[in-house]
């Protein structure tokens, strides 16, 4: 209880670090750099780059992606927190930046007060998978098989701690029937093993999972968000069976605190615009990701309800990784 009160207390601070630094009154002047704490050619990262684009131009000075990979995300957020508050360095994150500190113990800033929003950009849903050889083809017969033989069935995920993880585990509570985890180091590995029956359940993005049901080595069994984003296949809301059920990833922009509010302001208004664009919305759609612009004080407001839902989802999988 004590830490859920720092983190709303650091975030209720968020406005007031904002006044930190005078705006430059020809702002931008020069290249802007966008921190992305994932390797080159995730969604993330291709995300970062198509809005980077457009901001560029709507800014007139170059935005430019950063890859700082590590520590889920958490090396990339680092360097942003530590950076000078000017405008001139962004951080392009999402819910791995969220859940970052229920699985590391120790981080060198902190998720609330080392940030000022900027705005959102995108949220994505999982879709649930399974190797054909699982008699399943719906979410009430997937959970009845797993019941009936304990310990047969397993699910991958990327890693411990990461989205796919730990959605996994609210669906397990929410179904009673948890499959055995077998981390992986990324989602490539993941799929390998998955197509081929070495684990037999995933979430995985509905990009990565559209070819392979369309080529029937795997089955789509639900999808994690209850509303249906235009453009993408009619699988069925595990919210069908179990109300209430409603997870996703999503991505924003944050700057260092201490930003001064006019700048801070230019840049939304500049990632507003970017996100209007009808190509870039297809763009981002072909990536999975649906574009939806968010206001900064709604991305606070996100931020410190997330936070503590996702502590307790990782507290409850017992997700922890060595280099706490």
């Amino acid at each position: 209880m004590r830490r859920f009160l720092a983190l709303a207390i650091g975030l209720a601070s968020l406005s007031a670090h904002a006044n930190d630094t005078p705006a430059e009154p020809n702002f931008p002047n020069r290249p802007i750099r966008m921190i992305v704490g994932i390797a080159p050619g995730g969604g993330l990262d291709t995300g970062a780059r198509l809005v980077a684009a457009r901001m560029s131009t709507l800014l007139g000075q170059s935005v430019v992606v950063e890859n700082k990979p590590g520590a889920g995300t958490t090396m990339g957020a680092a360097l942003a927190a530590q950076a000078k508050p000017d405008g001139y360095t962004l951080f392009f994150s999402g819910t791995s930046m969220l859940i970052a500190p229920a699985v590391y113990k120790k981080l060198p800033y902190d998720t609330l007060s080392a940030f000022v929003p900027i705005g959102g950009v995108s949220w994505s849903q999982l879709v649930l998978v399974a190797h054909p050889s699982v008699p399943a083809s719906n979410l009430k017969e997937l959970v009845a098989a797993i019941k009936q033989k304990p310990g047969e069935y397993s699910y991958g995920s990327p890693g411990v701690g990461t989205p796919q993880h730990l959605v996994m585990e609210q669906l397990g509570k929410h179904t009673g029937a948890r499959a055995t985890h077998v981390p992986y180091r990324g989602a490539g590995p993941l799929m390998q093993d998955l197509v081929t029956g070495r684990v037999q359940i995933a979430m995985i993005s509905s990009t990565a999972a559209e070819p392979q049901v369309k080529a029937g080595a795997l089955k789509a069994i639900a999808v994690t968000r209850p509303m249906q984003a235009a453009g993408t296949p009619s699988w069925p809301p595990i919210a069908n069976d179990f109300p209430g059920f409603d997870a996703y990833s999503s991505s924003f922009i944050v700057a260092p605190a201490g930003i001064a509010p006019a700048v801070a302001q230019r840049l939304s208004d500049a990632l507003k615009a970017a996100l209007a664009s009808s190509e870039l919305r297809k763009e981002m759609l072909d990536t999975g990701a649906v574009v939806e612009y968010v206001p900064p004080d709604t991305v606070a407001r996100q931020i410190r309800a997330e936070l503590p839902r996702w502590e307790a989802i990782a507290k409850e999988s017992g997700a922890s990784l060595d280099e706490k």
